[in-house]
């Protein structure tokens, strides 16, 4: 990547192994969609998989999950949960489309590693990652893993902290300056009126 970048692309953590397929529902429990505050969010964060989750992760540390991470539903309140706990990257062997869009679009970078080992880390161990050479590594135990780079397209949402940035930027660059009220019209004869 040529171009200096906004966000922050390498990351050192506490690992959290999470097994394949944690829905949606698992992340951020069906109960809580009516809070829409990501740190409001973050304190029922996986409890749907384990109930003392929310209490014991702590801004830093790294999902790292099996396969199909996010499936079930579309709802956006599974990455928001995750930005509000302070994660600042989630890796996993595969992702569910959707939750791999929504994480994207509301700024949380994601890494897809479809060769990792299904015991590549276990909870405690340190993990490093960095999105631009695509390599995670489990610090602990000195293993390292390849993951898909980020589409050109991800990295500019992510730049500019989620999609709903990139749409601010683009309304905002309309509305300045860009609206005057066009003269009347060479031909037009004013005098006649």
């Amino acid at each position: 990547m040529s171009q200096a970048l906004h966000f922050k692309t390498q990351f050192n953590g506490r690992a959290w192994a999470l097994p394949d397929s944690v829905d949606t529902d698992m992340i951020t429990p069906g109960k809580y969609l009516t809070i829409i505050d990501p740190k409001g969010l973050s304190e029922h964060i996986l409890e749907g998989w384990r109930t003392d989750f929310p209490k014991q992760v702590k801004a830093g540390d790294i999902l790292v999950a099996g396969d199909n991470l996010g499936c079930g539903s579309s709802r956006e309140h599974a990455p928001l949960s995750m930005l509000g706990a302070g994660i600042p990257v989630v890796i996993a062997r595969s992702f569910a489309r959707i939750f791999y869009r929504n994480a994207i679009n509301v700024g949380l970078p994601v890494m897809e590693c479809p060769d990792m080992p299904k015991d590549f880390v276990k909870d405690g161990e340190t993990v490093s990652v960095d999105l631009e050479k695509g390599i995670v590594r489990n610090e602990t135990r000195k293993l390292e893993t390849k993951g898909i780079p980020l589409s050109a397209k991800a990295i500019e949402i992510l730049d500019a902290g989620g999609l709903v940035n990139i749409v601010r930027k683009k309304l905002h660059a309309r509305t300045t300056g860009a609206h005057k009220a066009p003269g009347a019209p060479p031909e037009a004869d004013f005098k006649q009126d």
